[in-house]
């Protein structure tokens, strides 16, 4: 499976025993996932480096890392949500990626149309 497929099935999976809920509520859970994902980074966080005296340090920078992937799985995954598990979130994510470079003026090795046409696609997928 690719990156995409990876993805957009995570999504499926995540929203199919939800199904039965009003559809505001499911995006409302989705994007509420993200920033409950986000605190679990600031625990980590913490707890690399040993803030609370009476904890001392419980987790690493790697823990951290790991967390912060949390955080932006779960968006990408909330974006395929919002947009009907069209597989675009990576595609999205490159865009994005291309315009803060270019607003910051760094230069890139080749530009997302290029990388986005280079990458498969999910069957299905517009």
């Amino acid at each position: 499976m690719t990156p995409t497929e990876k993805l957009v099935a995570l999504s499926r999976w995540i929203d199919a025993p939800n199904a039965h809920r009003d559809p505001e509520a499911q995006a409302w859970s989705r994007i509420a996932k993200v920033s409950e994902e986000n605190g679990e980074v600031v625990a980590a966080f913490i707890g690399a480096i040993g803030q609370n005296p009476r904890k001392g340090v419980t987790h690493t920078r790697e823990d951290v890392v790991e967390e912060l992937l949390d955080v932006a799985l779960t968006a990408l995954a909330a974006v395929e949500h919002l947009r009907g598990h069209d597989g675009a979130a990576l595609d999205l994510l490159d865009d994005k990626l291309d315009r803060v470079a270019a607003r910051a003026g760094v230069v890139t090795d080749q530009p997302a149309d290029a990388a986005r046409a280079a990458r498969p696609r999910p069957e299905g997928a517009a």
